[in-house]
């Protein structure tokens, strides 16, 4: 298989996302992010661009191992110069240097004629080439260049020393069909092509970013410059988990792999988001949140059943713990069973037709299902969980120059228990005071609150979920008191935990 080059750019044109820069200890965590994910190449920044970019650049150079490091530059001595001290730290340093090919630049941006701007291309090369032996070159608008000159600069900058040359779609302009006939038309056109790389940077315009991009690669394309989650300039760039993941999943259409640590993918698209603050869209390719959960009954009894029915990767391989089924008005009853499994209660065929008709009325009534509205669902229906502990009292004291502490006072079976603890905040005290009192080993995987109505008199919902000993549960709790709503949450978490425990009962 052909070996294809990832250069991710989510620290330079990621960052020219509105909105979305990030200072120099961000783009830190990021790059170390990156490292884990094992990406090919990784453009820190541009630092002629500012004092800023210039130091982290700089510093993830100098931190970064295993991996090279590009700064970018326009054909200018200054920004090459500046770019070259900047990655002059790193293990494997990059200068990628660029100048626009396209008439439209030439006449209206640069007012430059063609001789011009291929020595100009030439010259930044070479001065490039005096610093690094790892040189790239950029034809900036390529897909609206004239082929033929594209051809020439290609062939002139590989002469003088460009050891990768990117043929970027800079305003998302082009198709997948007609990509794919100018990346062949160099291969063909250009004699010393082998001497270099052939990269592609497609940006997403049209939303064709990625078709285009992996199009180059069917035609000899070795590197794919793109951003996590897409993020970048306008509509973005070709996202890096889709090219990766299409790679992954159709090896034998592409002859093609890339060195990526799957696995990690979720975790930098969470990072990414959480940082720069774009969020990813739920029905998002690899990483949005809907992207392995399944509502309609046809999926879900497929899935159940095994899940090459409906997915086509899993959930796993990109870091994600597994699929989800979300129920609501288009599940199925096979679903609707296993989510009752889950819960701890096992109906029998009568009292499962029962509560699943009544399912269905709810789910006309109500846009999203939680596992409390199924439980009052089946209440009817079947013995609940005997509840082992219940919140008597709660006291919390919590201030600017207050440590925070909670007594809680639980009901244990039949014994009143009561505990203090101090924690970071009010709810971490109360935690640590109920775990101590439950002697739980449980951990808290997530915690979300929300506000059932406006108002700063509005009813609080908390969410937890709880994992332990290969059981994993949700504890919901209300209140208008975020902190008992809280404390209620995690108590009702722990009683479902302790339902787990035992066999499902039978339904009666």
């Amino acid at each position: 298989m052909r070996y294809i080059r990832i250069f991710d750019t989510t620290l330079r044109d990621g960052e020219q996302s509105p909105g979305a820069s990030m200072n120099v200890e961000e783009k830190l965590h990021v790059a170390r992010q990156l490292a884990r994910l094992n990406i090919d190449v990784i453009e820190a920044g541009f630092p002629v661009a500012s004092p800023g970019d210039f130091e982290a650049v700089r510093r993830v150079a100098e931190e970064i191992k295993g991996i090279t490091v590009a700064g970018l530059a326009r054909a200018k001595d200054v920004d090459i110069e500046r770019a070259a001290e900047a990655v002059r730290p790193a293990e494997s340093a990059r200068i990628h240097t660029f100048l626009a090919t396209s008439d439209i630049h030439l006449k209206y941006k640069l007012r430059m004629s063609r001789e011009e701007v291929l020595e100009a291309a030439v010259s930044a090369v070479k001065k490039a080439r005096g610093f690094t032996d790892d040189v790239e070159f950029s034809a900036e608008d390529a897909t609206r260049s004239d082929r033929d000159f594209l051809c020439r600069v290609t062939e002139e900058v590989i002469k003088a020393g460009a050891t990768t040359v990117n043929i970027p779609d800079t305003v998302g302009y082009t198709i997948p069909q007609e990509f794919g006939e100018l990346i062949e038309y160099l291969m063909n056109r250009v004699p010393n092509i082998d001497k270099a790389v052939i990269s592609v940077h497609c940006h997403n315009d049209l939303g064709l970013a990625v078709a285009n991009s992996l199009t180059a690669i069917l035609k000899g394309a070795g590197q794919v410059e793109c951003t996590v989650n897409g993020i970048g300039e306008r509509a973005g760039n070709a996202a890096m988990e889709e090219v990766v993941m299409a790679l992954k999943t159709r090896p034998r259409f592409f002859n093609a792999e890339t060195r990526i640590v799957t696995e990690e993918i979720y975790k930098t698209s969470r990072l990414v988001s959480k940082i720069t603050g774009m969020v990813v869209q739920p029905n998002k390719a690899v990483v949005g949140a809907n992207a392995f959960a399944h509502e309609a009954g046809i999926h879900q009894d497929g899935v159940l059943k095994e899940r090459s029915t409906y997915e086509i990767m899993k959930p796993e391989t990109v870091g994600i713990p597994q699929s989800k089924l979300v129920l609501g008005k288009h599940s199925g009853r096979h679903a609707f069973k296993e989510r009752l499994k889950e819960l701890g209660y096992e109906l029998g065929e009568e009292e499962l037709n029962t509560a699943f008709e009544r399912f269905k009325r709810l789910c006309d009534q109500k846009k999203y299902i939680f596992d409390e509205d199924i439980e009052t669902l089946v209440s009817e229906e079947v013995k609940r969980v005997p509840e082992v502990y219940s919140l008597v009292e709660l006291k919390v004291s919590s201030g600017t120059s207050v440590k925070p502490t909670a007594t809680v006072r639980l009901k244990v079976r039949d014994e009143v228990v009561e505990r203090t603890e101090e924690g970071d905040g009010p709810v971490d005290a109360s935690y640590r005071a109920i775990a101590g009192i439950t002697e739980t080993r449980s951990h808290l995987e997530r915690f979300e609150i929300k506000g059932i109505t406006g108002g700063t008199d509005a009813l609080g919902e908390v969410m937890v979920t709880l994992k332990e000993g290969g059981h994993t549960v949700r504890g919901y709790g209300s209140d208008t008191d975020i902190i008992v709503a809280a404390a209620k949450a995690y108590v009702n978490a722990l009683n479902k935990l302790e339902g787990r425990k035992r066999k499902p009962e039978k339904g009666i």
